[in-house]
């Protein structure tokens, strides 16, 4: 068992309880007519970070560690809690781009890592979670093109 196999699925699980923290609250936050798309896509990707979370989780706990609890919560997603103005739809999604950018990071070390630990189921839910954050990531950056035509 990789010391640093852990310390990645701890920090990527903490990461997705937090996404799922602010996408919730950003969700909600957001008004006007052109927040709406954003919100709902806020609102589905909610389901699919916790689900993130959970799959993370339970990995620990196959490998006889466990997950944070809320006492070892560190927030580091700054540039994605709610702004000031509810109708600053960009800073939002600049926010999601800043935390998907950051997952995709996480992911790929962890892939790296369960490869030199030979922790090939590890390794294998680090790909299915780094192609789903990367999804995320490319439906964000269209969200930004739009915004930033304006």
């Amino acid at each position: 068992m990789s010391d640093e196999v852990v310390r990645l699925l701890q920090k990527a699980y903490q990461d997705e309880i937090e996404t799922v923290m602010n996408y919730m609250t950003n969700s909600i936050v957001l008004d006007g007519v052109r927040a709406e798309e954003i919100k709902e896509s806020l609102q589905q990707d909610i389901q699919e970070e916790l689900g993130h979370a959970e799959q993370l989780g339970n990995r620990l706990k196959q490998l006889d560690e466990h997950p944070p609890g809320s006492a070892a919560f560190e927030a580091n997603q700054l540039s994605l809690q709610p702004p000031e103005d509810s109708t600053d739809v960009l800073s939002v999604i600049e926010g999601v781009l800043d935390a998907e950018d950051d997952a995709i990071e996480t992911y790929r070390a962890l892939v790296a890592a369960a490869e030199e630990a030979n922790d090939p189921v590890t390794e294998d839910l680090a790909v299915t979670l780094l192609a789903d954050e990367e999804a995320h990531r490319t439906e964000f950056r269209g969200f930004k093109k739009e915004y930033s035509q304006d």
